[in-house]
Parts: C-alpha cells; structure tokens; sequence
C-alpha cells in the first residue's frame, strides 16, 4: 500500500513530474540550441562522412546521457515524498502497525518502480529519436541489455539519493540538494563538455562517480554501432577511435586499463550496495540513538 501510495501521489503531482524532468528537459533543449550543431561542426572537421551518420552519432552520445540523468532525477524527485512525509507525517506512521523496515522498504521500492517507469519511457523516446534521425533498429540483444541497464542505473541512483535523503529532514532542503544535483549531473555525466576536454581532476572525479558507468553503458549500446562505422572510414591522421570513445565518455581509462560494459555494469552493482547498506547503518544508527 505504500508504494502504491508513492507510485500515485508522484504522477498526481505534475510540478514534481515536471521538475523530476527539469535536467533532461535543460539537456534536450540546451542540445537543439547549440550542442548539437557544435559538436557535428567539430566531428564533421575530422572526418570525410556525411552529415547525417555524424548528426545521429552525435545524438545517440547525448541522448544516452539524458537516459541515465533520467535514472537518477525520478527516483529524486519520487523520494522528496520520502522527506515530505518525514517532516510533516513521521508520527504516523511509526506509530502504524508498518515496522520501520517495512517503511523504509516501501519508500525504496515505490521510487525504484517509479524510477524504471520513467526512465524506460525515456529510453523508448530517444531511440525512437534516434531511429527518426536516421539510426537503425536495435536488435533484441541490445534491447536486452539496455532493458538491463536501465534497471542497474535505477537501483544504482535510487540507492545513492536514498543516502542523500536519509540525512535531510526537510523538503526545502531537499529541494535545494536537488537543485545542485540537477545542475551538476550534465557536466558529471560528460553531456555539456566532452569529459576528456576537462581538467584531469574533474576526469577522476567522473570515472570515480558511480552514474557515469550508466552513461558510459548506454553509450556503449547506442553509439558504438555508428562510431564504428564513421571511423572506419576516416583519413589516416584522424583522431584515433578509442582516444575519441574516451573523450566522449564512451569507456573510462584507469591506467593502462580501459573499462567495458561489464566492468561499468559491476561497478554499478557495487555501488548500489555500498549505499544500500551505509544507508541502513544510518538508519539503524538514529534508531538507537
């Protein structure tokens, strides 16, 4: 019954639907304004290919991001319900027959429903996107597994603002963290500036960030098929491809390391239960006290 609570007072509230969209919507319309058509007018430079397979390949960078920003602003602005309730309706609900964990559980699992809904929908509209632009259909094994990401970057970014929301006792506080949040994930997530053109600390600081793999997998999904074909056949004194999949967030380097899907998608598992589990040592921790 909770989560069907937070599930419909979420999707009644439209201004929360709304601002839970406010990051992807500033990213799409910051992407048809100028971003677009620079990094197009940048990659069309380098390479003897046309127009069109570098407008989609470029697209299908973007869109990928906004997908895992997607993952992270829902389960936001689903779990501001969370601290809505903490401030005015605490009380009853500890005293209801629910325990703690089952109250806790509840909120987890509403967001996370809300979460997959939100970002599935987006996902289908930037592939529809990027099939309108010209890209090509995905075969059912990468419907697969980017069906597969979708749910790791949800759990994955629903854990870590649950920890966030654990120390935050009002909704005007929560709003201002959101606030920040919402601004800081596109420069986190490599959307507004390709992350290898950033200081090499802000790179660490990215490859380090736990909802950056989600980017760096959808990526992976979306564009490695184009970028494959657009270097293949470029000049010789082009930029090398995996020098531009590592400016573009496509794969991460560590040394002399180059991450994969699978190493993004186990650092993603790890980091859900890492603040899965410091957030019930919180919760236990002001339990007791």
């Amino acid at each position: 019954m909770l989560v069907k609570r937070i599930i419909l007072l979420f999707f009644r509230d439209k201004a929360n639907v709304f601002f839970s969209l406010l990051a992807v919507l500033i990213i799409l319309g910051l992407y048809i304004l100028f971003l677009g058509d620079a990094m197009v007018q940048m990659l069309q430079s380098q390479l003897d290919s046309s127009t069109a397979l570098i407008s989609v390949t470029m697209a299908s960078l973007i869109m990928a991001g906004m997908v895992a920003v997607t993952s992270v602003t829902c389960c936001m602005g689903s779990l501001g319900i969370g601290v809505e309730d903490k401030e005015t309706a605490s009380k009853d609900f500890l005293t209801s027959p629910a325990s703690r964990g089952k109250i806790t559980a509840g909120y987890l699992f509403g967001s996370a429903v809300i979460g997959l809904i939100m970002t599935t929908v987006a996902l289908v509209i930037c592939v529809g996107y990027l099939i309108f632009k010209g890209g090509s259909i995905p075969d059912l094994n990468t419907v697969f597994l980017l069906m597969f990401t979708v749910v790791l970057s949800v759990l994955c970014g629903n854990s870590m603002v649950y920890f966030l929301s654990v120390f935050i006792k009002t909704q005007n506080a929560f709003s201002a963290v959101s606030t920040v949040i919402g601004t800081l994930i596109g420069f986190l997530m490599g959307i507004y500036m390709p992350i290898g053109q950033m200081p090499e600390a802000v790179q660490w600081v990215i490859k380090c960030f736990p909802m950056s793999h989600a980017g760096s997998m959808f990526r992976q999904l979306l564009a490695d098929n184009n970028l494959l074909e657009l270097f293949g056949h470029a000049p010789q004194d082009t930029m090398p491809l995996e020098q531009f999949r590592e400016m573009f967030g496509v794969v991460y380097t560590f040394g002399d390391y180059t991450s994969t899907f699978w190493f993004s998608a186990g650092y993603l598992a790890c980091a859900t239960v890492i603040f899965f589990l410091l957030s019930l040592a919180v919760v236990h921790l002001r339990k007791n006290k």
